[in-house]
């Protein structure tokens, strides 16, 4: 067993819906259904996708990407957001340039990488 398949299964232990796809170039695309927002958000859960880079987890994982219209409260755009499809993803989705600051491929995981998504979503801004 890969050390992806390892850390997708312990994923699915926390978000049973949870998914990676193997890319053509060797990256990974997680993406984790129904990840409860607080309140602040509309609507209050969201599919969040990211990329496990190439030689990952020595590479670290970068921005992440949700449903196109996940808002703030009154329909205000989130902080540095764009509208980007999500590489080997042919559709629109919401992307977040936010990045991980500290990372030890000895110790980190996809889901230490939820967790840093996971505080991003609870700062309402």
């Amino acid at each position: 067993m890969t050390i992806i398949e390892q850390q997708i299964q312990e994923l699915t232990q926390r978000f049973p819906g949870a998914t990676c796809v193997k890319a053509p170039d060797g990256s990974h695309a997680v993406t984790i259904p129904n990840v409860p927002l607080p309140q602040g958000w509309e609507p209050r859960t969201a599919t969040v996708r990211f990329i496990a880079p190439v030689g990952f987890p020595a590479s670290r994982p970068d921005c992440f990407w949700t449903d196109p219209n996940l808002k703030l409260t009154g329909g205000r755009n989130p902080q540095n957001t764009g509208a980007t499809p999500m590489p080997n993803v042919p559709i629109q989705l919401l992307w977040f340039s936010w990045h991980v600051q500290k990372w030890s491929p000895n110790s980190d995981s996809l889901l230490t990488y939820l967790r840093v998504i996971e505080n991003r979503l609870h700062e309402i801004r």
